[in-house]
């Protein structure tokens, strides 16, 4: 197979690169000194995280110079979402660090008044001419194709700019603000979204790269940018992995965390299993889901770090799910088998390194919250939290939430922060707090919802997934009031979980709270719905989805 070679400069998730790269024909060579650049033929730069860090890396290690030869040579050169980032001047992320300068422009942060911050989902990257989409596609990029975006730092696009100097320019909106999706000029192509994470539409933007077809005709002319643009609702399928009592790794769902079988003499009380995490992972992302969530519910314990099954279910799974996957449980400081200490952000960077793109915190960022008030709202800078966005970004950082509803006749009959709920208490109660918990929900804290975000915000932590144990297993739609009061209280994006039974829950949730995504399990497990019938169900109520695409 034809070669391209891969710049890794600890840049998170590779792996889901290697596998798409593969998957379009061709065989990665590993850049690992400057020296290999001269002898690369096509060279990709992928990354995610921190500008000042990916050019810190990348003029430490020696590779500045080699990169703009390579460029300068005219070879074919890509940048992926922090690789497209490093080719402008500099950036309001690290103004003191300077960009490799290829083109000039200063990248900025996202306004966060009427969005959440980071930009995560699945937007477009349409070219065009005073507003209406060209009938030419860059890089096999279509405007009827999504493509998954994370990001806090973007290029403004202002018409005209870009294109006064040469360059082919893709856009994207998010809120009132267009910025460069994608950018082309000669021998250059780069992308701020992951085209290894796009499905079968970011592996055509790769294969078009790699085969060197920069443009073709469009078999239709497009209509107007208005009606194509703008940011998906995200619908992510959750699976709770854990052992069996055989000692199997299953697919899992319970009632408020209890998950074996209730027919106790049918089937002894043994584990509800499912079915398989590799192949529900790959039926998931054939309907359609724009992520997939892993939650290792039992961590593992008892077997070396190294060794761990999440490991090899995530290496498996990124080889056919080109979305973005992402994995909870057991990020934590810890100590292997052998006595070792291992810290937390030892064990991301494996996870990451088997094909995790984002990894989820939740008893021990309840702690940390704790601690973090108690020090008087000071960080750290030793949390998980802030170790692994500090070395990947936030966006690499989720932060699970299994708060529970106390009731209270008053807000003044506690310190909490508390709701009005139209939902009253069983002694008729109108008042409502939400109650952080730990251990799977089994243990409460004196410590509220909104203390716990506000802090794991602060944090670096960069996504929400906001579960609510009085709703979990009971198919009766999300908790509306819990997340309108989590989304007022916080600017990063946050993942609607627990309670989904049918697509109109999901309708109802992106209708009635500013939720930036929404999740499902049960309901998708048992084969009661498909994503595939709640995107036609969103769609039919007006609301902007991706749809799965099939070929190349």
């Amino acid at each position: 197979m034809p070669t391209v070679h891969l710049l890794d400069y600890v840049a998170g998730n590779v792996r889901s690169l290697v596998n798409a790269i593969e998957k379009v024909g061709y065989t990665v060579e590993w850049v690992t000194s400057p020296a290999d650049v001269a002898a690369a033929e096509k060279l990709i730069i992928p990354g995610v995280g921190h500008f000042g860090h990916c050019l810190s890396q990348l003029d430490k290690a020696g590779y500045i110079d080699p990169i703009q030869k390579h460029i300068t040579a005219g070879k074919p050169f890509m940048g992926i979402c922090v690789g497209i980032q490093a080719l402008f001047q500099g950036s309001e992320e690290d103004p003191e660090v300077q960009g490799l300068g290829v083109i000039p422009m200063q990248l900025r942060r996202f306004k966060d008044n009427d969005k959440s911050v980071p930009h995560i989902g699945w937007n477009s990257a349409n070219t065009s001419l005073k507003g209406q989409v060209t009938d030419e596609s860059l890089y096999g990029l279509r405007p009827d194709s999504k493509y998954y975006y994370v990001h806090s730092y973007a290029a403004p696009y202002r018409e005209g700019e870009l294109e006064r100097h040469g360059w082919a320019v893709a856009t994207a909106r998010y809120g009132d603000e267009e910025f460069v999706g994608a950018i082309a000029k000669e021998n250059i192509f780069a992308t701020q979204f992951h085209p290894e994470k796009s499905g079968a539409a970011g592996l055509r933007v790769l294969k078009a790269f790699l085969d060197g077809k920069r443009s073709e005709k469009l078999s239709a002319r497009p209509s107007t940018l208005s009606a194509r643009e703008g940011l998906t609702r995200r619908i992510i399928a959750c699976l709770d992995v854990r052992t069996n009592d055989q000692g199997d790794l299953v697919v899992t769902k319970g009632d408020q965390y209890d998950v074996r079988e209730k027919d106790g003499v049918t089937s002894g009380g043994a584990v509800r299993n499912l079915g398989k995490p590799v192949d529900m992972a790959k039926r998931y992302y054939e309907q359609g889901a724009d992520e997939v969530t892993f939650l290792n519910i039992t961590s593992f314990r008892n077997c070396p770090v190294a060794d761990m099954p999440m490991l090899e279910i995530l290496r498996r799974t990124s080889e056919t799910v080109f979305v973005p996957l992402t994995i909870g449980g057991g990020i934590r400081d810890t100590v292997d088998t052998d006595g070792t200490k291992i810290s937390a952000l030892d064990i991301a960077t494996m996870y990451f390194k088997s094909g995790a793109d984002k990894v989820s915190i939740g008893s021990d960022a309840v702690t940390a919250a704790e601690e973090y008030y108690a020090n008087g709202s000071k960080l750290s800078g030793t949390t998980a939290i802030e170790t692994i966005s500090s070395a990947y970004g936030n966006q690499a950082v989720v932060v699970s939430v299994d708060p529970k509803r106390v009731y209270v006749s008053s807000p003044d009959a506690t310190s909490h922060h508390t709701i009005k709920t139209t939902t009253p208490g069983p002694n008729g109660e109108s008042y409502c707090w939400y109650q952080c918990t730990i251990k799977g929900g089994r243990e409460g804290r004196d410590f509220d919802v909104r203390q716990l975000v506000t802090a794991v915000e602060a944090m670096g932590t960069g996504e929400i997934l906001l579960n609510c144990i009085d709703k979990d297993g009971s198919n009766s739609g999300f908790d509306l009031e819990l997340i309108n009061d989590v989304k007022a209280a916080i600017k990063i994006p946050v993942i609607a979980s627990s309670g989904a039974g049918n697509p109109g829950h999901f309708a109802e949730v992106f209708d009635k709270t500013p939720t930036d995504a929404a999740l499902g399990a049960g309901m998708f497990h048992r084969a009661e719905y498909t994503v595939k019938q709640v995107k036609e169900y969103l769609e039919e109520k007006g609301q902007l989805v991706r749809h799965f695409e099939e070929a190349l």
